[in-house]
């Protein structure tokens, strides 16, 4: 049975590999958990295939399987460059799958929100709440906090991500543990809120779900701001966005050059672009915060929450998120799936 299992683990490895092949032959670069409905990530890739002339696939790997792939693929690296929630991006540095490189204006983005050595810098941050599709509560009122969601009458229509996959997923936990009384040393209050909501049958997909949302499939979905707010000003959607009011969390999101990557020429001009004036406009018209402050314009500003609202956001000590990823994982599945 050991031997059977190690052949099929090889076998997915090798399958992994190979695809991830396939996929360079036809791009001239490639970018990990780069999915076009994510943070605008088409635009980002359109407007690099118009301004450098490289062509890089839609790729809608979430966060953990990013690295998960980066370290299949160890030997014999694939991808060029690679996006990711903060904590994911400090394990690649620290798994040795990152190489270090510090992009153009890497000076301009503060201490805490970048790896000294260039191996994961943050390009824009987003806060977590509730992204609402109002059309599809029929009739039943915005929920405005974590307690909310434990109701009778969300019965079936509040979603997350899979915390033991997807980072948006895991920062979702970090939010609703810290609101109910827990810290990143303790996540038993946080166990047992997923305990509950989930006897309110939660829909929990792997990957991104904003079309479930403006579908109506999933009425309330844990998400960050940009996308509620893609949805209501680009879809024109009747959506909200919540911050609940027990308080919740800033994530940042990172890139990577990848180690030993193919192009890493081609991944350094894809970084230090992104990092532009122009790339950061893209996040900031996509309604994520550039990690450049200047590149938010006061029109894109203007379409978020209040600042009062913002004040119950908090950042968290990342790389303490990401040293108790994996020990919170093996709890929520031991526990809640």
């Amino acid at each position: 049975m050991i031997r059977k299992a190690l052949k099929t683990v090889a076998l997915g490895a090798a399958f992994m590999v190979s695809a991830g092949a396939a996929q360079v032959q036809a791009a001239d670069a490639i970018c990990y958990n780069c999915p076009p409905q994510w943070a605008d990530w088409a635009t980002q890739l359109k407007t690099i295939k118009e301004k450098l002339g490289y062509s890089i696939p839609h790729d809608n790997k979430n966060s953990g399987q990013t690295l998960s792939q980066l370290l299949a693929e160890k030997g014999s690296p694939v991808a060029d460059v690679a996006y990711y929630g903060v904590s994911f991006g400090i394990q690649a540095g620290e798994k040795g799958v990152a190489e270090a490189y510090k992009p153009a204006h890497f000076n301009e983005i503060p201490e805490g929100l970048k790896d000294p050595a260039g191996k994961w810098f943050t390009i824009h941050s987003g806060t977590l709440g509730f992204f609402v599709n109002v059309d599809a509560l029929e009739g039943k009122p915005v929920p405005t906090s974590w307690a909310d969601l434990l109701k009778p009458a969300y019965k079936g229509m509040v979603g997350y991500l899979d915390p033991s996959s997807a980072f948006v997923g895991y920062a979702g936990a970090v939010a609703v543990n810290r609101a109910v009384g827990g810290s990143l040393d303790n996540f038993e209050p946080g166990i047992k809120y997923f305990q509950d909501l989930a006897k309110n049958d939660p829909i929990v997909p792997k990957q991104t779900s904003y079309a479930r949302v403006l579908s109506g499939e999933i009425p309330i979905l844990l998400d960050y701001d940009f996308n509620a707010y893609r949805a209501k000003y680009k879809d024109k959607a009747n959506v909200q966005f919540v911050i609940p009011s027990e308080g919740t969390v800033v994530v940042p999101y990172v890139m990577s050059l990848v180690k030993n990557g193919p192009n890493p020429d081609k991944g350094k001009k894809i970084l230090d672009f992104i990092m532009s004036d122009e790339g950061q406009k893209v996040w900031a018209n996509a309604f994520l915060r550039p990690v450049r402050a200047s590149a938010l314009s006061k029109e894109a500003a203007a379409k978020f929450l209040p600042a009062s609202d913002y004040a119950r956001a908090k950042p968290v000590d990342y790389s303490k998120m990401a040293a108790v990823q994996n020990d919170f994982k093996t709890r929520y599945l031991n526990a809640v799936r």
